[in-house]
């Protein structure tokens, strides 16, 4: 254990709240648990036990003699049953009491039968277009007979063959995201209303043998009159825009500040735009002299500097957009506009091959170009006015004969966590914070040496937030940025058995990165393959710069955390990543 690692385990320990130690021998590291913390309650089918203590004697979990590593760490994993699960851990005279509690995830029916808690949909005040469907639903009580009454209309709501439910999206960090078949019985039921104004709130109704009972939706239904739709403004710096009314949903190409665009639904806090996407109303403010949302574009024009390629789309009004990359292809699409386009002035190099432009529908416009290179180097998107200004970044100078080949490389690095983020925690409590920062530090001095520009998020242990990061980023727009941590999985996972490089990407001018620093990990520095993921997370959403979350390692894994604790071993994976780094720029 290195001295620093001591330290930090000795601090630790003498703060730790997550567990109950009842005896302490004078022994040289005391019996330690990092995970679970106490009283801890999961909806897993099993949980594993991250913890250590001197590898002299043996560790017991409930009797059990459990796995460890040359350092004594341990990370077993254990079967939960549905409500309290209780753990002895012992090691010599120490002992270790844990609770863990399995919560069902199956919706509670009343005994004698009704509605489960929760379960009637919609469940918040909704707004939608004249003859647009309403599905209404409720979890109730198998062979019932349910219906909705509301508007003076009775919707009944049938039982559905199966209700399929997905996993989080972190299921598929443990290989686990098959559907589920839940045993519940799911009723469902759509009707369509043309009466402008609020019909009040839903009636669910439910009959079972001899037994009636009614219980009121939460929230009202409305419906909005076409001829009178909220125009709203876009506030925030950029506009999330979903797929649909919750942080559930996949996010879309972000709305520019001053995008102005009809409303024309509305679900509790969201708002459903007139071009698909769903936003929250906190993020926009109303315009309500305005009586029309739909622009004009005309011409549009090109320009360029030695680093970028500007296109300028002058319009009549700040219209929606959205961004689609692939490969040296990249699409910007205009909502809710028109063209009246006879001349654009274009400028090729040294960034664009070839342009071209359609009206795909009466208010759709598609703008296609074609790069040069495959490899992308981010763009910027936003209102200047009624100006959209959509910023193509152009590709480093690389001179691979050069003893100092990125010279012309700016490269921002992002040490994960800080200061009250500590990041995932390893066997004795050595925080995933530290070993980030340790090994991002070493990484920046490799790459000053190979002539690059480097930028920290932070040089030492402080709160950094999300927020800060990402706009440092978007300020500084370095040739890539590289977001450093080490991993950590689902109470479900396999910690014992998960190990390896894992790259996580989002916008595609950051996948060629990410795939080929994973390969060069694994191959080069002889480490197990965790994977490549596409992952919808802060530090991979940047698009200013191809943006890529490295995970160089499982903190929690016992094996692993060792190779990841010791010195020798951080400053040989800083050497070898920043020669991938290098051989990914020159061959680009």
């Amino acid at each position: 254990m290195s001295k620093l690692v001591e330290l930090t385990f000795i601090s630790l320990l003498s703060v730790n709240s997550s567990v109950m130690v009842t005896t302490i021998a004078n022994a040289q590291q005391p019996l330690y648990l990092a995970y679970p913390p106490k009283n801890h309650r999961t909806t897993a089918e099993q949980i594993f036990l991250i913890g250590s203590a001197s590898a002299a004697g043996d560790v017991t979990v409930n009797g059990q003699k459990i796995q460890r590593s040359s350092q004594g760490h341990f990370a077993p994993s254990f079967p939960l049953k549905l409500g309290v699960n209780r753990f002895v851990l012992r090691h010599n005279n120490q002992t270790i009491n844990l609770t863990v509690t399995r919560n069902s995830t199956t919706p509670k029916i009343p005994q004698g039968g009704g509605f489960a808690d929760n379960s009637l949909y919609p469940n918040q005040s909704i707004s939608v277009l004249p003859n647009t469907p309403i599905c209404f639903s409720a979890i109730a009580s198998p062979n019932a007979q349910v219906s909705v009454n509301i508007a003076n209309q009775i919707i009944p709501l049938l039982s559905q063959n199966k209700s399929i439910e997905l996993p989080a999206n972190s299921a598929i960090l443990t290989d686990s995201n098959q559907p589920i078949i839940n045993s519940v019985t799911h009723y469902e039921g759509c009707a369509k209303f043309n009466q402008i104004g609020n019909l009040g709130n839903p009636s669910f109704q439910f009959k079972l043998n001899n037994q009636t009972m009614a219980q009121r939706g939460r929230g009202n239904v409305s419906i909005l009159n076409p001829n009178q739709l909220k125009i709203v403004e876009i506030i925030a710096d950029a506009g999330v825009a979903r797929t649909g009314p919750s942080t559930n949903y996949s996010r879309l190409t972000p709305l520019p500040q001053g995008t102005v665009v009809s409303v024309i639904g509305r679900e509790g806090e969201w708002l459903h735009l007139d071009y698909g996407a769903w936003i929250k109303e906190s993020e926009t403010r109303g315009l309500p002299n305005l009586s029309s949302a739909k622009a004009i574009i005309k011409s549009a024009k090109f320009s360029k500097n030695t680093e970028e390629t500007k296109v300028t789309f002058p319009l009549t009004l700040p219209a929606p957009a959205s961004i689609n990359q692939m490969g040296n292809k990249i699409t910007l699409t205009l909502y809710n506009t028109t063209a009246q386009t006879d001349t654009i002035r274009l400028e090729y190099e040294p960034l664009i091959k070839s342009f071209s432009w359609q009206q795909v529908s009466p208010d759709k416009i598609e703008y296609y170009f074609e790069l040069n290179s495959e490899q992308q180097w981010g763009y910027d998107l936003n209102y200047e006015g009624t100006n959209l200004v959509f910023t193509l970044r152009h590709p480093p100078k690389i001179n691979s004969q050069n003893n100092q080949p990125l010279k012309n490389v700016r490269i921002l690095i992002d040490p994960g966590h800080g200061g009250n983020e500590w990041g995932a925690k390893g066997p004795n409590g050595y925080p995933e914070k530290s070993v980030n920062l340790i090994v991002s530090k070493l990484l920046k001095q490799e790459l000053l040496k190979r002539g690059a520009t480097v930028y920290m998020t932070r040089e030492n242990d402080k709160n950094v937030s999300l927020q800060d990061r990402v706009k440092m980023i978007n300020e500084l727009k370095p040739t890539i940025a590289l977001s450093v941590h080490y991993n950590a999985l689902p109470d479900n996972g396999d910690a014992v058995n998960t190990a390896g490089i894992g790259m996580f990407w989002y916008h595609p001018q950051a996948e060629d990165l990410s795939k080929f620093l994973h390969d060069y990990l694994v191959e080069k520095g002889q480490r197990p393959s965790y994977g490549v993921f596409w992952n919808n997370l802060a530090l991979t959403r940047p698009h200013t710069a191809p943006s890529v979350l490295l995970e160089l390692g499982f903190m929690i894994n016992p094996t692993e955390f060792e190779w990841i604790t010791d010195a020798q071993q951080q400053e040989n994976l800083a050497v070898i990543l920043a020669n991938g780094i290098t051989e990914w720029f020159e061959q680009k």
